[in-house]
């Protein structure tokens, strides 16, 4: 079906008299198929009314907006009609005439004796034929909101907008009133949007219920569709089989936000002592020796950090990752480049570690990453993932090895994705090894792997000494795929919220920097000091500003994006890719999947911290957590994760734990 609403990227900021603002919904997207019943759940103050008052007209939204078959909605109208709360009646009309001043006020082209009909014809729908010469004081509350109902679906509204219609109303009015608008939305093929806080009967009568997370920012959270067939009786709802089910998830949603606000807990900021207004200023920041450790590295030489009050950034070169997740977790490092999954694995407590909650609120780079597999694969006539399947085929007692920096890098996630594909169990069929990143390439040469997956310089290095070849980048894997993140350790970001924000701040300069090419030949002299990297800058050249050679005896390649820091919305902390990391992690059994995983994901991915800072400087706060596509043709959809990880031909066992953090 084609989409009948849409919501687009919608924020709502409101202005405070002290000057200050608040952000009460945050990048709300969200498609409706005409026919189709939503409901919109979450705690008071998340939201939901302010939403659907801006579908109906009744607010604007600061950013983004609604559109209703193709037309922008600026203000209210007949094709939107809203039914609340309060019934909203005028006291001295009766029933007849309440929704007859709808009707006359719509229809005003038809004869008298049509707006007559139309009347009665709703009032007999609603089964009001006995009140209709009642006013509102002389009705029930049910029977009021009845009238409300009615009035609404005289005009034949192509949206119908519902507030909390049957909150006040005792159960077994609402029960009948549910009965009554399932049936007349069923009949007339009714679009619905309703806020309701009743998950029974949000089950009852939607086809998916979006679900909100807290304010202030509130976004979606979590999409469910409700897979019960239409037309639908109570109690047929009830013992559907997968009733409960749906109705555990939600109320485990519901909890999980309100834990979420219970641990919103002020951290007491220090006494600010710098000049510049931070609570810390000297901060030691780990990095590897990789081509993009460029955004910190320019930070600190062209004077970023300095430029937001940050005079005294010491960057500590590691000699691999687990030294860094060390750094992190002993509090001997403040912030650190990290692999993209590192602050997920950290707060999952992967490995049987103690979960230490790390946080992600600025993606520092993307793609780069590419799987090199040695010459002697090569000489042997490998060249493509098919060609890799048969030579291990072909000789079933060697198991190849292949080298991977960390088990929760992007390298390592995606190497496995690429071997799965291509119907190779990635611990069966072959060895997977950690490596650390400077010995990838002496390791090859001296035959103990067979191919790894790495970032730059890495694979190039192999080319060049032509003990390698690349048999796939990123780009054909995953074009877009995150690389390496910011991460720092979630109280340090309590405790410093003012450095924290500077951080993110300088290294969004930076990265901006780093991916205007008029400075690539600059950046590279940099990057490749002895502090640094401690290379001749010939190797890092290829896919930096030069054409790539994958050593495979094709020309080289102009790889636009292979090394990309800031443009198409690099920086911008995406949920969907952290869920998806999540499912990939549970998929190989690193870590089981976590039950209250919108948890996980809402308190890795900071999405509030990037949206300050790139506000701040004047830059979109927003960015796009849309389905994923990969190269084999599968989408992975944010709203069903663990469909989509059951759906996985090679996969471990799959274990869903809640996640105590």
């Amino acid at each position: 079906m084609t989409t009948f609403v849409e919501i687009d990227h919608v924020d709502r900021v409101f202005h405070l008299p002290n000057g200050g603002k608040y952000i009460a919904l945050k990048n709300i997207d969200l498609k409706i198929r005409q026919g189709e019943f939503i409901s919109l759940i979450g705690h008071s103050g998340c939201g939901k009314s302010t939403l659907l008052n801006i579908i109906a007209g009744l607010d604007q939204a600061s950013v983004g907006g609604v559109t209703l078959e193709g037309r922008e909605v600026r203000e209210p109208g007949p094709d939107r009609m809203v039914v609340f709360q309060n019934y909203s009646l005028l006291p001295w009309l009766t029933v007849r005439e309440n929704i007859a001043l709808a009707v006359d006020e719509v229809y005003q082209k038809k004869s008298k004796a049509d707006r007559h009909a139309i009347v009665e014809q709703h009032i007999d729908m609603v089964g009001l034929r006995p009140a209709a010469k009642k006013r509102p004081s002389e009705l029930s509350g049910g029977m009021k909101q009845r009238v409300a109902i009615a009035r609404a679906l005289a005009i034949r509204p192509k949206l119908l907008l519902l507030d909390e219609p049957f909150g006040a109303l005792d159960a077994l009015t609402r029960g009948g009133l549910q009965e009554q608008l399932m049936k007349i939305c069923n009949e007339h093929n009714v679009t619905c949007v309703m806020v309701t806080h009743d998950v029974d009967e949000a089950l009852l009568l939607s086809d998916r219920v979006v679900m909100l997370t807290n304010g202030p920012e509130a976004h979606i959270g979590q999409i469910l569709e409700v897979p019960i067939p239409r037309p639908r009786q109570r109690l047929e709802v009830v013992n559907h089989p997968s009733y409960y089910n749906l109705r555990n998830e939600m109320i485990y949603f519901l909890n999980q936000q309100k834990q979420a606000k219970k641990r919103k807990i002020q951290f007491q900021a220090p006494t600010i002592i710098s000049r510049n207004g931070l609570e810390k200023i000297n901060l030691e920041i780990g990095f590897l020796p990789l081509t993009d450790a460029a955004p910190l590295i320019v930070a600190k030489e062209k004077g970023f950090f300095a430029d937001y009050g940050l005079e005294q950034i010491t960057l500590s070169r590691e000699p691999n990752w687990q030294e860094i997740a060390q750094g992190i977790a002993t509090g001997r490092l403040d912030a650190a480049q990290m692999v993209a999954g590192m602050p997920l694995a950290l707060t999952l407590g992967a490995a049987g570690k103690t979960p230490i909650p790390v946080v992600n609120a600025l993606n520092l780079s993307r793609n780069a990453n590419a799987i090199t597999l040695s010459k002697r694969l090569y000489n042997e006539g490998v060249r493509s993932l098919a060609d890799l399947k048969a030579a291990i085929n072909a000789s079933p007692d060697k198991i190849l090895t292949l080298g991977i920096v960390h088990p929760t890098s992007m390298v390592n996630l995606i190497l496995r994705y690429w071997l799965a594909s291509g119907g190779i169990d990635p611990d069966r069929d072959v060895s997977l090894t950690v490596v650390p990143p400077t010995q990838m390439v002496s390791q090859l040469k001296a035959g103990k792997i067979d191919g790894y997956c790495a970032g730059e310089p890495l694979n190039y290095l192999a080319v060049h000494e032509d003990v390698g070849f690349v048999a796939a980048t990123a780009l054909e894997i995953w074009s877009g795929q995150p690389k390496k993140v910011l991460g720092v350790r979630e109280d340090w970001a309590q405790k410093y919220p003012e450095t924290y924000l500077a951080l993110v701040k300088a290294l969004l300069e930076a990265c901006k920097y780093c991916d205007d090419l008029r400075n690539r030949e600059e950046i590279l002299q940099l990057i490749c000091r002895p502090q640094y990297l401690d290379i001749d800058p010939v190797y890092v050249r290829p896919g930096f500003i030069d054409p790539y050679d994958r050593g495979d005896g094709t020309q080289p390649q102009e790889l636009a994006g292979y090394n990309q820091f800031y443009l198409n919305q690099t920086n911008y902390p995406n949920r969907t890719e952290l869920l998806w990391m999540v499912t990939q992690m549970a998929r190989w059994g690193l870590v089981p999947f976590p039950k209250n995983w919108v948890e996980v994901i809402e308190r890795v991915c900071r999405t509030d911290i990037f949206g300050a800072a790139a506000r701040d400087l004047g830059l979109l706060d927003i960015g796009e957590d849309d389905p994923i596509h990969l190269f084999d043709g599968k989408v992975f959809n944010p709203s069903k994760p663990l469909e989509y990880l059951q759906s996985l031909e090679i996969k471990r066992q799959i274990r869903v734990e809640e996640v105590f953090i």
